[in-house]
């Protein structure tokens, strides 16, 4: 029999591990294409034969995802896979009627066909939105793991948006390994704050090569999840985070409702921010779908080194790119930093963006007055330098987890705003880990 012609979807993660576990070896299938979206300048290059093996002597091509329906009838495409995540599932549905009317079938992988076997315990910390407040929660949870005296290691989920035979196993144990490696600034929001706990990090394309690698310095094995993905390693323990700002999202997004009936601990965060409203319809749809998952409330306070010093100036707001744009919130920390302490006024970058940091704005118009921080190029990192510069702020309030000041260089002074996790009450995050790995 001839194998079954497949399109993967997806935004260089969760398809090119779909297909490194799935299909790479199996000769059942062969994978013509992968689409690409979410993510910019990741279409028109080539999953590299390095990556794709020996039945794919020549790579396989990536194209762009609005190419789907004319690449189908091309290339005789008999079963798309829908690889991606932090979408709804009208989304999903979606795109699943547009294969089906170009007359292919439509296919989602679950964890059970594309999780990977660790011979050491894994922790894995997913969630129902992107920004819902994981990378806290990851933190603490290495925080823990480290005080009972395990040796901790992080592995992320993929971001290589740079040369794929160079990011096939990444290992990230100082900040010269982020410009060795040309980290994106979101490469760096995520890894960052891990090295300057002393947990080192892998990340790549890879994962069962990943994987091995990490076990040989891991006593704990923690699976930091991205862009609500679930996760790529069979779990000993999941943790899965909500947010009560976007309650009811976590029944309505893909794969964010599959974190949560799949989770063993439940953490609703910001509830100290949030309408307590909301945050009793988070418990509502927990127990709905998940009653025998321990739920844990928790708070993400802000912290900022001179709070004294944004009262009554002009401030532009700098956020963590992937919140604002596909996680669909219209502000974040730093917004909440600035009211809070007084802040004259939020200068609005929209009318002064250059390049790709103004088609972003174009793309998701429900941001407001504040800007991401997309760096996913040098030439889109020097965008957002001359956007910063355009705006004559007398203070620049950064809240993503990096020190911006490393990659741009403007005149205007920087604050950071920082947030960690606060459990509330009990059980805590500590307890729980240290029943199931304090031995």
């Amino acid at each position: 029999m001839m194998p079954t012609r497949v399109l993967i979807m997806g935004a260089a993660g969760r398809d090119f591990h779909n297909f490194n576990v799935c299909f790479r070896n199996d000769p059942r299938f062969e994978v013509v294409a992968f689409t690409a979206t979410q993510i910019p300048n990741i279409e028109g290059r080539l999953y590299p034969p390095a990556l794709a093996g020996p039945r794919y002597p020549h790579g396989i091509p990536i194209y762009d995802e609005r190419e789907l329906t004319h690449l189908i009838r091309e290339l005789s495409v008999e079963q798309v896979v829908f690889a991606y995540s932090d979408v709804s599932h009208e989304y999903v549905m979606h795109k699943a009627s547009e294969v089906l009317a170009a007359g292919a079938d439509f296919r989602l992988i679950g964890p059970t066909a594309s999780q990977l076997k660790s011979n050491k315990p894994v922790v894995s910390i997913g969630a129902g939105r992107t920004g819902s407040g994981k990378s806290q929660t990851t933190r603490h949870v290495c925080d823990v793991l480290q005080r009972l005296g395990k040796r901790v290691v992080a592995v992320r989920h993929p971001m290589p948006y740079g040369d794929l035979t160079r990011q096939i196993a990444q290992r990230f144990a100082t900040h010269p390994d982020l410009d060795a490696h040309r980290c994106t600034i979101e490469e760096r929001e995520e890894y960052e704050p891990h090295l300057e706990r002393g947990v080192v990090v892998y990340a790549g394309v890879d994962y069962e090569a990943i994987l091995r690698q990490a076990e040989q310095e891991a006593d704990v094995v923690v699976w930091d999840g991205g862009n609500n993905d679930f996760p790529f390693f069979a779990s000993d323990l999941h943790i899965v985070v909500l947010d009560p700002h976007r309650a009811g999202h976590e029944l309505t997004y893909h794969p964010g409702e599959t974190n949560l009936r799949m989770a063993d601990v439940v953490v609703i965060n910001k509830v100290d921010t949030a309408n307590y409203e909301n945050v009793l319809t988070v418990h509502a749809h927990v127990q709905s779908v998940n009653p025998r998952a321990v739920v844990i409330e928790a708070a993400s306070p802000l912290f900022v080194d001179e709070p004294e010093a944004i009262r009554g100036r002009r401030v532009l707001v700098i956020e963590d790119g992937p919140t604002l744009t596909h996680g669909e919130m219209a502000y974040g920390a730093g917004v909440v930093a600035a009211q809070r302490f007084g802040a004259a006024e939020l200068i609005d970058p929209r009318p002064l963006a250059v390049g790709s940091i103004r088609q972003t704005f174009e793309k998701y118009p429900h941001i407001g007055r504040l800007l991401p921080a997309m760096g996913y190029s040098a030439q889109q990192v020097a965008e957002l330098q001359e956007t910063i510069r355009r705006s004559n702020a007398e203070l620049i309030l950064v809240a993503t987890p990096i020190d911006l000041r490393r990659l741009v260089h403007v005149e205007q002074p920087m604050q950071r705003v920082r947030y960690e996790l606060q459990v509330i009450g009990a059980p805590t995050i500590e307890e729980i880990l240290t029943r199931h790995f304090g031995q």
